[in-house]
């Protein structure tokens, strides 16, 4: 059974650091496209960030230069260093495993909330 568990979210004042991470079970995750979302409160979730399998990342335009990701394919895990945070950066983070349309796994999410 796959597993794909966050951690690392928190409060955190505006301009302030956090690293979320997720870690994933149960399937080879080297062969997994990781993503990072993001859903605020009355919004849609939102992509952040991407890695693929072979290593090449995108951002979302507004966290591009703040944010990066990064996968440890040694420990099964991806990480989002989260830099110079804004209040617009609140809400629950995602992780999104995808191999191919049959397999795809989401996790239970992690709260960050930037103060102002």
């Amino acid at each position: 059974q796959v597993q794909v568990v966050e951690s690392g979210g928190g409060l955190v004042q505006s301009g302030g650091s956090l690293r979320l991470s997720c870690a994933v079970s149960g399937t080879i995750f080297s062969t997994y496209a990781m993503n990072w979302y993001r859903q605020a409160p009355g919004k849609q979730r939102e992509l952040v960030a991407g890695i693929d399998s072979s290593g090449s990342t995108n951002y979302a335009d507004s966290v591009k230069g703040r944010f990066t990701i990064s996968r440890d394919n040694a420990k099964n895990t991806v990480y989002l260093q989260m830099n110079s945070l804004k209040p617009d950066d609140t809400g629950v983070y995602y992780c999104y495993a995808r191999r191919d349309v049959f397999n795809k796994y989401w996790g239970q999410g992690t709260q960050v909330t930037v103060s102002s």
